[in-house]
C-alpha cells in the first residue's frame, strides 16, 4: 500500500497520508468518503484501510480539477488536460492507479460535482475526508455539504489545515475551526496540514 502511494501522483506528503490511513482504520466503521481525489494518492491510503474495515471508500471528485489545477496557477500539470476539450481530466489517471493499487473492488470511483451529489446523499459515514477545492465557496459549501452526515464517533479529516496563513491558504483552516467550534467535534491529531476530529454531539 505504502509504496503505490507515494508512487501515485499528487500533493499528500507520505507521513500525512499514513495518518489518513490510521484515522481511517480507527473509524466508526460504515463506509468512508473523500472530497477531492485527483490523481488517486489519498484513495490508496483510505481505500486500504477501507478494506481492512470491509467497507468501501466513495471517492467523489468531478475530475475537471480545482482551482488551483487550472492553468497559470501553481499546482497545475499540463499533461491532465484532454486537448480534445481543453479541460482538465484526472479520470484516467485515478483510475489506472486504483487498479494498479488492486483496490477497484474497494474503491467507488463517483464522478460528481459534489455539491449536486450531495442533496441527493443519504448514507451515513463513518469517515470523511476534505480534500476538495481550497477556494472559500467550495471549502465552506464541501463542509456544509457533507459534514451533517458523519455519524456520531465518526472521524473528519480535513487536508492542508495551515494556521499561519504565510504557509498555505485560510479555507481549509477556516472549515476545520467551524468543526471545533461548532462544538460537535473534538480533535484527535494532527500531523503535517492534516487534521484528524471526532463527531461527538449531533449537530454541525
Amino acid at each position: 500500500m505504502r509504496a503505490a502511494a507515494e508512487a501515485a501522483r499528487g500533493f499528500m506528503p507520505p507521513d500525512e497520508g499514513l495518518a489518513l490511513h490510521d484515522a481511517a482504520l480507527a473509524s466508526a466503521g460504515g463506509p468512508l468518503l473523500e472530497v477531492g481525489s485527483y490523481c488517486g494518492k489519498s484513495a490508496i491510503y483510505l481505500g486500504a484501510a477501507a478494506r481492512s474495515l470491509g467497507t468501501v471508500l466513495f471517492a467523489v471528485d468531478h475530475h475537471r480539477g480545482s482551482e488551483e489545477n487550472q492553468a497559470g496557477w501553481e499546482h497545475h500539470e499540463p499533461d491532465l488536460v484532454d486537448p480534445a476539450v481543453g479541460k482538465m481530466d484526472t479520470l484516467p489517471v485515478f483510475r489506472r492507479t486504483i487498479h494498479d493499487a488492486g483496490l477497484e473492488g474497494t474503491v467507488v470511483a463517483i464522478v460528481a460535482d459534489a455539491p449536486t451529489l450531495g442533496r441527493h446523499w443519504t448514507t451515513p459515514l463513518g469517515f470523511l475526508f476534505i480534500d476538495g477545492g481550497h477556494g472559500p465557496e467550495p471549502a465552506h459549501r464541501d463542509y456544509e455539504t457533507w459534514v451533517p452526515h458523519v455519524v456520531v464517533g465518526g472521524t473528519l479529516t480535513i487536508h492542508d489545515v495551515f494556521p499561519d496563513p504565510a504557509d498555505g491558504g485560510r479555507p481549509p483552516f477556516e472549515i476545520y475551526r467551524r468543526a471545533l467550534e461548532s462544538a460537535a467535534f473534538e480533535e484527535v491529531s494532527a500531523t503535517g496540514s492534516l487534521r484528524v476530529l471526532r463527531r461527538v454531539a449531533p449537530g454541525i
